[in-house]
Order: C-alpha cells, then sequence, then structure tokens
C-alpha cells in the first residue's frame, strides 16, 4: 500500500504540488492523471525518493520514505518518462547491471530470463541499446522496474513511443500486474488510462481535483446519472411509463427520429441502476426501445472540465470521492 499525505513541493516561491493526499491499495492500478506540466512526475519522483517533498509524508507499506529511504526505494520499481539506460550496454548486460545494482536476490538467469519474457524483449537480449528502436528501449526500462519482483510500480507514461500492438501488451502486463502489486500509473492519454486503471486521481495546477473510480469518474464531476433512449411509440405514453420510476428525476425528449420514434434522456439518482425498470415499464406500456446506453459524462469531458481554468486562474470544477 502506497499512502501520500500533503505532500508538497515548492522551488522557491513556485508551488508544483500543493498539498495533496490519495491512498493506492495493494491490488489496485490507479491512473495519475493531468495536463502536461501539473505535477505528476514531480509527484512520482518524491513517492519513490528521487526527489525529497518541502513538507508531507509518503508511506510505503508501512515504511516513511524519509525515516527508512532504503527500505521503501527497496519495494518500489520505477519507470521514468525517460528510461535510464546505458546505451552501449547489450540489453542482457544492463540488466544484469540493474540487478546487481538493486541486490536482487532471486536466481539472476532465470529472473533476468522471466522478466524479458513478461516485457516481450528476448528476441533482442543480445542487442546493444542505442541500436534499438523507442518503443524497444522504452520496454527495456520497463524490465528494469520489474527486476526483484517489487510489490510497488510506479510507471510514468510507459507506453510512450510504443505502436499499437506494443501499447495493448504493455496495457494487459500492467493490468495483469495490478493483481498482486500496486501499481500507480502516469499519463495523459484517456484511452489508456480508461483501459488500464481501476481508479484515477486527476491533478491540475499541482493540486487533485478528482478521485474516483474509473467508471465513475464522470458521475462524480457532473454529479449526474442519465441514460439516453430510443424509444417507438407516443410521446405522452413514453413519459408516463418512465416518470413513475423509482429514482427517475427528469425526462426530456430531444429529438423525433422517425415516425413515432423519440429520443429521450432519463436523469436519475447516483448510486442506482434503472435499466431492467425502464425495460419493464416501456415493454408494460406496449412500446419498443431500440436503442439504450448511457448519457453520462465521458472521461474525456470529465477531464476538460476538471483541467479548464477560469478568468482567474481557479479550476473550474471538481470532485473527490
Amino acid at each position: 500500500m502506497v499512502e501520500v499525505k500533503n505532500l508538497t513541493k515548492r522551488y522557491g516561491d513556485t508551488t508544483v504540488v500543493d498539498n495533496i493526499s490519495f491512498t493506492v491499495e495493494t491490488g489496485e492500478v490507479l491512473g495519475f492523471l493531468g495536463p502536461n506540466g501539473a505535477g505528476k512526475s514531480t509527484t512520482m519522483n518524491m513517492i519513490t525518493g528521487y526527489i525529497s517533498s518541502s513538507s508531507g509524508t509518503v508511506t510505503v507499506d508501512g515504511s516513511e520514505i524519509l525515516d527508512d529511504p532504503k527500505k521503501v526505494k527497496s519495494c518500489i520499481g520505477y519507470l521514468p518518462e525517460i528510461p535510464p539506460l546505458y546505451a552501449d550496454m547489450t540489453v542482457r548486460k544492463y540488466l544484469e547491471f540493474m540487478f546487481d545494482l538493486k541486490k536482487v536476490r532471486l536466481p539472476k538467469k532465470e529472473h533476468i530470463d522471466e522478466v524479458m519474457r513478461l516485457v516481450k524483449i528476448s528476441d533482442v537480449s543480445e542487442r546493444i541499446i542505442k541500436h534499438l528502436s523507442k518503443g524497444y528501449r522504452q520496454r527495456v526500462g520497463f524490465a528494469q522496474a520489474l527486476l526483484g519482483n517489487p510489490p510497488v510500480l510506479i510507471l510514468d507514461e510507459p507506453t510512450v513511443g510504443l505502436d499499437p500492438q506494443q501499447i495493448i501488451e504493455i496495457r494487459n502486463l500492467i493490468k495483469s500486474l495490478g493483481k498482486k502489486h500496486t501499481v500507480i500509473f502516469s499519463s495523459h492519454v484517456l484511452s489508456e488510462i480508461s483501459a488500464t486503471c481501476d481508479r484515477i486521481v486527476v491533478i491540475s495546477n499541482g493540486k487533485i481535483v478528482a478521485d474516483a473510480r474509473t467508471d465513475e469518474l464522470g458521475t462524480a464531476v457532473s454529479g449526474e446519472q442519465k441514460l439516453s433512449l430510443d424509444v417507438e411509440g407516443s410521446q405522452g405514453t413514453v413519459l408516463n411509463a418512465l416518470k413513475v420510476i423509482p429514482g427517475v428525476l427528469k425526462i426530456r425528449k430531444t429529438s423525433e427520429l422517425s415516425g413515432e420514434v423519440g429520443r429521450y434522456i432519463v436523469e436519475y439518482q447516483t448510486g442506482i441502476d434503472i435499466r431492467r425498470d425502464v425495460f419493464r415499464a416501456i415493454a408494460s406500456a406496449g412500446c419498443v426501445i431500440l436503442n439504450m446506453e448511457s448519457a453520462n459524462e465521458t472521461l474525456e469531458d470529465s477531464f476538460l472540465r476538471l483541467t479548464a481554468e477560469d478568468q482567474t486562474g481557479n479550476t473550474a470544477g471538481g470532485a473527490r470521492k
């Protein structure tokens, strides 16, 4: 488990990270989302002990990083945005060097072979790193983060430079690692965060502006749950059928699609699922649902809302959960 409490970083009069707090449990993949310059990398560098904080604490598996930095660092596998590679080494020699540097106590050859297999670099194990593509170099950096099977993995933009197939492979690897590890995964690519992470923390201007489950972020930000329905039937019949469903707050018809087919937006209370009740109510009224889908705010909408700034420089919105 990783616990960040009141973490702050200042450079002179400039506050880069401003009093942030969050916890990541074992077996959880946390997406650390924010625009460039938001403070993501600085926060991750403080968690790893690479740079010191101005104030606040970071606790990893019960040990505070300032009290016992050696123990905490031994628990963390870190992939920075630019992997720390020695370009004139072969892939295997580099991983052997990092294995020794980290003082890993596992069987050396077997462990390195297993890590290379996981990140799919076994076929380039004897090649010199500077001759590899950017995508392969990124995966070599990922491999060094996995050496020693650390319980906490901190990954700063791990899919940068990868092709679509490689991105899918790394995404699946992160999700599988998240079953037994604590993973913090930083990115500003919304699709990556959405597909990989259980929970999202959004940071903007050094402050946390949202903390919610990935599938609940839109609702947490907007405070609304919505369904979009395409229904065949008279407007009055449809409205009468929907308005008596428990939890329904508001119904509006947005368009007439064709004949008696209309599109309706149904707002309902958060924390419940009304889809089955909607289906039964419409069917009982003698109408037909042709399409039903969520109309909740998308991750992209939430991100833009949270990180937008008004003219005074304050964040336009926020949500914590």
